[in-house]
């Protein structure tokens, strides 16, 4: 009996009503399960995830969200066998498979490890320093991010059940907001078995996570300005979801990545002999086959020096000649097929289209050598097309054939290379291969505005590249135009996209309380107890030491120049410091003065600070001269937990001369025993 592929509704599994969809094996065409969402209440499922889901996460901070993601990316680690074998019947490889189940594992590993480095332990991010409003400093403005109140609608493509899903899923939940997720019917065991992993492992909270296996019907009309749509799939469907009245009336934040007509440029300085010449044969050839070229940041054209067509397309032609397309349980198959039969024609059809003002080059629209049942599966032979008239086509630069397709074309000197790559009208990425500081300075002045993320590879980083098509979790994925105009991922970026940026004003003392981290002006709270002799968990945010004062003599200067090897004019050159606009005679070293404030404010004895691990943000903001003094304020600005043994300790140093002028400021990193 097929089996029937349950939703996850307000922390039940339950069947849709009817007899759903059928979901197909790629490689035979049998029926694999039956997918339906009938009879569901979408609106109960979102009142759930805000009122049930939203509260669980946001009683968390961000270090308990990041280390649930973490518990969720070892369980899926620990069951990957079982994900394996399911995707093997939406056509992928193992290589394929990989991509999307370890890769998506490993974007959830990526921000666990963000969330405890970068976020606090709180539920609170201080978006940049506070902005002074008032003269005397009693009136301040911060900006903040905060989580929307809302759940997240995740609608995802068939092309990468597991890492698709986990890509949205870990900036949501490390944000504090709960996710409905909606995968592709065409590949949706495999997404509710992940989802499956995920719940099992014990690590989410009730109400995080629901699934919609099938349509997700009138949910759409219950979202609210507290909500956010996440979409990845066609552009057409984007432009159609974007659209609904609520989207529009309710301001309901729509984040769209669309599939787009990448791009991949070999450069003019490259020839024949050159190591980029075969990275960008080899990158194309792993475009074209990997996933059987179903990835949205698949190459779709080919931008090569007029000189050059010829040699390019006889070396791609010798490698796909040689690819070995069929049932992935082969060991000798190195392109499984695309997700389905419809799918295939859908391909089929618009490599139709292209051979309409393109010359075929490789490969056959609708006959397929294939290890498997070739009437049966969704198998399909690379096509390479050639058009050596790029400026006078227009399909080409229009129709995406979502599988194995791209299309050889000229251009004439890096200018012509620049206007066809921006004929996309937006994509998700672009590569170029050169070895050239100056073609590449080129192409990011001019084309960087059409692309979301331009990879760059040369012989320098080819061994470490991640290549063309690999969108990584610290770094931004999605483009402007048809690209869909919006972004995921980005490390830290992609946690903001579930939040509310808000701009606050009050005193210091207030809108500390409410950061949860000093802000200047905010009382400071002392004490008898030096604060190097507290530990992580005695510190309270605020507490403050006031040094005495020093001196700063000639001798001290001139030892510290010597001592160094910094003579600079300013330091040792009492006419040449005079004749300065700035320092008006000689001055003390910027470094001197930060030593000698750690000279005032360090406490010698072995004690909780166990190490000294940075500074940022510093300021020398008034020269101090010889004969004057300074003095320090050492202020707890803000914690953060690293182990179970030790935490972060940020503290705010503000240095000031004897007229309590502010000479120098900074930021001190510390890690102090809990």
């Amino acid at each position: 009996m097929t089996r029937m592929l349950q939703n996850f509704s307000k922390d039940s599994w339950v069947k849709g009503e009817g007899s759903g969809r059928p979901v197909v094996s790629a490689i035979d065409g049998s029926t694999v399960a039956m997918a339906g969402s009938e009879g569901l209440n979408f609106a109960a499922m979102l009142d759930h995830a805000r009122s049930v889901g939203g509260a669980a996460l946001k009683s968390m901070t961000f270090h308990q969200r990041a280390a649930m993601l973490k518990v969720l990316a070892k369980g899926l680690m620990e069951r990957k066998e079982e994900l394996y074998e399911l995707s093997a019947q939406t056509g992928a490889t193992r290589a394929d498979g990989w991509i999307d189940i370890e890769g998506g594992a490993g974007t959830l590993f990526t921000m666990s490890s963000k969330g405890r480095k970068e976020l606090p332990d709180g539920v609170v991010i201080v978006d940049g320093s506070h902005e002074p409003i008032g003269k005397t400093g009693s009136f301040i403005g911060q900006h903040v991010y905060t989580s929307l109140q809302g759940a997240a609608l995740h609608i995802n493509a068939f092309n990468f059940p597991v890492w698709g899903m986990l890509e949205k899923l870990g900036p949501t939940l490390l944000a504090g907001m709960p996710a409905i997720v909606k995968p592709a019917t065409a590949t949706a065991q495999v997404c509710e078995h992940a989802v499956r992993i995920m719940l099992e492992s014990g690590a989410l909270p009730a109400g995080a996570l629901q699934l919609i296996v099938g349509s997700v019907g009138d949910m759409f009309d219950h979202l609210t300005c507290q909500d956010v749509v996440s979409f990845t799939g066609s552009a057409d469907t984007a432009r159609l979801l974007q659209s609904h009245p609520v989207i529009t009336s309710q301001s309901v934040r729509f984040i769209a990545e669309c599939d787009s007509i990448n791009c991949t440029v070999l450069g003019p300085d490259v020839s024949e002999q050159d190591p980029e010449f075969d990275l960008f044969v080899k990158e194309v050839f792993r475009e074209m086959t990997v996933k059987a070229g179903q990835k949205c940041t698949a190459i779709r054209r080919i931008f090569v020096p007029s000189a050059m067509v010829d040699s390019v397309e006889e070396a791609l032609r010798a490698r796909l000649n040689k690819v070995v397309t069929g049932d992935p349980a082969d060991e000798t198959v190195r392109m499984g097929a695309l997700v389905s039969r419809s799918q295939r024609e859908d391909v089929r059809e618009k490599a139709r289209s292209l051979a309409s003002e393109c010359d075929l080059v490789c490969g056959e629209i609708d006959e397929v050598k294939a290890i498997g049942d070739e009437q049966v599966g969704a198998f399909q032979s690379p096509l390479l097309f050639r058009n050596d008239r790029p400026w006078q086509a227009g399909l080409v630069h229009d129709i995406e054939a979502f599988g194995p397709v791209a299309t050889l074309m000229p251009y004439e000197g890096v200018s012509d290379a620049i206007g066809l790559a921006n004929r996309g009208k937006g994509s998700l990425v672009m590569s170029v291969f050169t070895h050239d500081p100056n073609v590449a300075q080129q192409f990011v002045l001019q084309c960087a505005a059409f692309h979301g993320r331009m990879v760059f590879v040369d012989r320098d980083c080819a061994a470490e590249s991640t290549g063309h098509g690999s969108p990584l979790p610290t770094l931004i994925h999605g483009g402007p135009g048809r690209a869909g105009g919006g972004e995921e991922m980005g490390g830290i970026r992609g946690v903001k996209h579930y939040m509310q940026r808000s701009a606050l004003q009050g005193s210091p003392r207030l809108l500390s309380a409410a950061t949860g981290q000093f802000l200047a002006g905010a009382p400071q709270l002392t004490g008898e107890i030096h604060p190097f002799r507290k530990r992580y968990a005695e510190l309270d945010i605020g507490y403050t030491l006031h040094t005495g004062s020093r001196t700063i003599t000639l001798e001290d200067v001139e030892h510290f120049a010597e001592f160094t090897g910094d003579n600079f004019y300013a330091h040792m050159d009492e006419v040449a410091a005079a004749a300065s606009p700035i320092f008006g005679g000689r001055v003390a070293h910027g470094y001197l003065i930060l030593s000698f404030a750690a000279g005032l404010f360090v406490d010698p004895d072995p004690g909780p600070v166990l190490a000294n691990f940075g500074l940022e943000s510093l300021r020398f903001i008034k020269p101090v001269k010889p004969g004057e003094s300074i003095k320090v304020s050492l202020t707890v600005k803000s914690k953060s937990p690293r182990t179970p043994d030790m935490g972060e300790v940020r503290w705010a140093v503000a240095v000031t001369n004897g007229e309590d002028e502010l000479v120098a400021s900074y930021e001190l990193l510390t890690m102090n025993a809990v």
